[in-house]
């Protein structure tokens, strides 16, 4: 069937998400969540759900998700229960009084962000050139606009409500989530998967029309830290241990090449994120990245070699390395089961979206759904420049993206071998 979206209820529900400040902090990562304003937004999201008509709405305190279900418009078949997530965690860049701005039949021009001296212009971001004639919210130059995730948000919640209003749309048991966090890598840790009973799940949290992804990166952190030994400059000569220059002899050991700014596509990296420290002690904080589980051990290994050499040499242990590995590669999982990505490929058909389907050069919160038993690949939401104030999203890309949830859950109705 045709589906018929009010665009304007999607544009009025997400620019009402989008003034909400859901900022997470990073820094208070032992509280779930990390940050007060994603409680309160949570506890409104869970009574719009009940105002629109959604079952077994359900706030859990232990995790800060929000859970709700569409009940089966047959109780005498056997579907899949299909769940959608989206975050409610915004990223690092101002979130206060997000300010949205509607450029209604974009007519390719550049466009102002309010009155802040910022602007988009297609010369530098040329996706905006896939707009025109379209309706984009944009920023307005001051803080970011947080279509990731309020566009995953406003299009699970709208495409719910129209299953809701639409019972003639025969379907199985329909679960929503919505979590903290995403954006500091804790928010699904505590999920309960066996409490929320799905299937297979997705995360409405990708880019651009069309974006379809199974595979991500192997994660983990590793902490550089060096104990040096502070002599006077003037009499160091062999006594002195810089601690600071040790960190640095440590990172040169690793490939040039093989950093974010020099890779693509499924090519792994070493990133410093962080380098403190002075004479007598120094930290260097990275991510290491990779989407082959091998070259992933061995990248581990290899931080690890490195600072091994130095102890080597001053024959002494200056220099631990602390790993915590993050998240892995969904793909190893998914892979075994292809039911979520093949009922997709086929909502993207039957909408006539070109589906890109490609290994994701980081993480989603369905990395750890994945491995906690629930598949989750990951859908488009719409988003472009994402997590600053050139950030602008599509309206009729997120009409389309509301339309993939609702084709996945009327296919798996009739998709026979699910």
């Amino acid at each position: 069937m045709t589906y018929q979206i009010a665009s304007e209820e999607l544009l009025n529900r997400f620019v009402k998400y989008a003034k909400e400040n859901t900022r997470s902090n990073e820094e208070n990562y032992t509280q779930v969540p990390s940050s007060q304003n994603q409680v309160e937004f949570a506890h409104k999201l869970a009574k719009e759900l009940e105002t629109l008509g959604f079952s077994d709405i359900y706030y859990n305190t232990k995790d800060s998700y929000v859970t709700a279900t569409i009940p089966t418009t047959d109780d005498s078949k056997e579907y899949p229960t299909i769940g959608f997530f989206a975050h409610v965690d915004t990223a690092d860049f101002n979130a206060d009084n997000v300010n949205p701005q509607i450029v209604e039949n974009y007519d390719g021009s550049v466009i102002k962000l309010g009155d802040s001296g910022y602007s988009l212009d297609p010369a530098e971001f040329d996706s905006l050139n896939k707009y025109i004639g379209q309706t984009l919210i944009t920023t307005d130059g001051t803080t970011l606009l947080g279509a990731d995730d309020k566009a995953g948000i406003a299009e699970i919640v709208t495409a719910g409500k129209y299953l809701i209003d639409h019972p003639e749309i025969k379907h199985g048991e329909v679960k929503v989530a919505f979590g903290p966090d995403e954006e500091i890598g804790m928010g699904a840790d505590r999920f309960d998967v066996e409490r929320f009973a799905a299937d297979f799940a997705y995360t409405l949290d990708g880019g651009p029309l069309g974006e379809l992804e199974f595979e991500t990166f192997h994660a983990a952190s590793a902490v550089v830290k060096v104990t040096g030994k502070n002599i006077h400059p003037g009499s160091a000569k062999d006594l002195m241990i810089n601690a600071l220059q040790v960190a640095i002899d440590v990172h040169n050991q690793l490939p040039e090449d093989e950093r974010p700014e020099n890779t693509d596509g499924r090519q792994g990296f070493f990133h410093l994120m962080k380098l403190t420290g002075d004479v007598e002690g120094a930290t260097a904080s990275y991510i290491i990245r990779d989407h082959d589980r091998a070259k992933f051990e061995a990248r581990k290994e290899e931080i690890v070699a490195a600072a091994a050499k130095l102890n080597q040499f001053y024959r002494a242990e200056i220099v631990t390395v602390t790993l915590n590995d993050q998240y892995y590669n969904m793909g190893e999982i998914i892979e075994k089961d292809m039911r979520p990505v093949t009922l997709a490929e086929q909502a993207f058909a039957k909408l006539n979206i070109e589906a890109d389907i490609k290994a994701v050069r980081g993480g989603t919160d369905g990395s750890k759904l994945t491995y906690m038993g629930l598949p989750t690949p990951n859908l488009f939401a719409g988003g472009e420049n994402m997590h600053g104030r050139f950030e602008y999203v599509s309206l009729e890309t997120m009409v389309k993206a509301t339309e993939v949830v609702l084709a996945i859950v009327e296919g798996a109705a009739s998709y026979s071998e699910l």
